[in-house]
């Protein structure tokens, strides 16, 4: 009987996905539960296993297709299993390469099977000719991660000075620069692909600026009150609760108290209704190498600050190893983005639907102000609120961020509100 591997439904918000890479070859015998491909869909990596036992007879979709949900990726037999397990005729077998053997060393079994790995662990696997075979997972049921690789890599790369020295050389002929390529008329192109979430991205981005009517509008804070506390307390709170305390955690806090105060920016269009929403799952943008993504604190407003910084550096380091799941990015009711880690002073970040707010974060930067009229040097930053005027009027959103500012500013309030 001969059975289909299916793309499976992930949720309701993905419909599509590209094949990554098959684990297994037409003519395999696989068991059932075993990985057979691996797809990438726009939020999270998955793994597709066998549904029965057999012998992988087609692959219908081959890597880098991109496939729908209920799309047939090939189909296994189980009767053909049963035929490829019947004792074979007392000859000789061949011999088997050698890395073939190498592979039933290394696993203990008779047949050459893929480590369980992600997407992003075997692109680092294949950019450091690590072999995969060899490294020690620390995901979930053993899976290798990123960082298992490049653990791996850097364990294994040999000490400079271990180097042999090498007999004398004619002199080597330079490397030919970028600046002279260019001025010897170099004009060499290279056409890279979309990755499905970097295109999926793109997508979501022109659809954003295409049916909402988006406005920003502009605040600046002084974050001397904030800095101030960290520089009291930072010690004392590693020592409690294990993490840093960052300057996330305020801005969380304090939009959940602007939210509450304007709960329209915490709402969404649908048809000819606005769905106010009485809880505050605030998404995070986290950026990765992958693309950026936007895992989301649940029930935020109670949420500590401790709490709130482990998860968000938990989502960070699970959005570069790519183990984020679909659970961790799935709804959210405002998003907060922080272009101030890569150095942006100012800018205007582009709604996430179906949500009808996002707030910017800057670079802090000192900056003469004036203080109870007088010049001083004080830590400032820029805020900017991106807003769906469809629904939230202009004078609501500057008095959101307007509150906004007034709780980071006086981070004690953060504790009342």
């Amino acid at each position: 009987m001969s059975i289909n591997i299916v793309v499976p439904e992930v949720g309701e918000s993905i419909v599509d996905a590209r094949v990554a890479k098959w684990l297994r070859k037409e003519g395999d015998v696989v068991a059932v539960g075993e990985p057979l491909v691996e797809l990438e869909t726009d939020k999270i990596d998955l793994e597709v296993s066998a549904p029965q036992a057999g012998v992988l007879t087609s692959i219908a979709r081959k890597d880098g297709e991109d496939v729908k949900v209920g799309e047939v990726l090939g189909s296994i037999d189980e009767k053909a299993a049963g035929k490829s397990a019947a004792p074979a005729p007392p000859a000789a077998a061949p011999e088997p390469p050698i890395e073939t053997k190498t592979e039933a060393k290394t696993n203990g079994k008779g047949e050459s099977k893929p480590p369980r790995a992600t997407p992003t662990a075997r692109k680092a696997a294949a950019a450091n000719e690590v072999d995969l075979s060899h490294v020690r997972g620390s995901g979930d049921a053993g899976r290798v991660m990123r960082r298992d690789v490049e653990q791996a890599a850097s364990a294994t790369s040999p000490p400079a000075v271990a180097k042999a020295p090498e007999a004398p050389k004619a002199k080597p002929v330079p490397p030919v620069s970028e600046d002279r390529r260019r001025a010897e008329g170099d004009r060499s192109e290279e056409r890279v692909r979309m990755s499905k979430r970097r295109a999926t991205i793109a997508k979501r981005l022109v659809e954003a600026q295409s049916t909402a009517a988006m406005l920003t509008t502009f605040n600046e804070v002084d974050m001397t009150a904030v800095m101030s506390l960290r520089e009291r307390h930072k010690q004392a709170f590693k020592e409690r609760h294990g993490v840093g305390l960052g300057i996330a955690s305020f801005f969380v806090k304090a939009s959940v108290g602007a939210l509450r105060s304007f709960p329209l920016l915490n709402a969404e269009i649908q048809g000819d209704e606005m769905v106010l929403k009485h809880y505050f799952d605030i998404g995070v943008a986290v950026g990765a190498s992958e693309g950026l993504v936007v895992p989301v604190l649940r029930d935020a407003a109670k949420m500590g600050f401790a709490e709130i910084e482990k998860q968000i550096r938990d989502f960070a380091s699970r959005a570069e190893a790519g183990t984020l799941s679909l659970a961790d990015l799935k709804g959210g009711t405002f998003t907060i983005t922080n272009g101030g880690v890569f150095g942006s002073l100012l800018s205007t970040p582009i709604l996430n639907p179906p949500q009808v707010g996002i707030l910017g974060l800057h670079k802090i930067q000192d900056r003469p102000v004036a203080v109870n009229g007088q010049v001083a040097i004080r830590p400032m930053m820029y805020v900017a609120l991106t807003y769906d005027h469809r629904i939230v009027d202009g004078s609501e959103a500057v008095r959101f961020l307007v509150r906004v500012k007034q709780l980071v500013e006086d981070p004690g309030a953060l504790l009342l509100d």
